[in-house]
């Protein structure tokens, strides 16, 4: 799963596989919390980040 983007401790992944399920998605990481986050809406698919951490990647 590649990288997109890292900040303030947050790691931005997407899986680029065909195997890999819709709707398209990013995995945010933050510590020991992910989340799975519908990148053309923003919505959390699954999982969860702090607040802190949610705002800065939804931005």
């Amino acid at each position: 799963m590649p990288v997109l983007a890292r900040f303030y401790g947050i790691i931005i992944r997407m899986y680029f596989l065909q195997s890999e399920h819709n709707p398209p998605h990013i995995h945010a990481i933050y510590n020991d919390d992910v989340a799975a986050i519908d990148f053309m809406t923003g919505k959390v698919l699954e999982g969860s980040l702090p607040q802190k951490a949610m705002n800065m990647v939804q931005e």
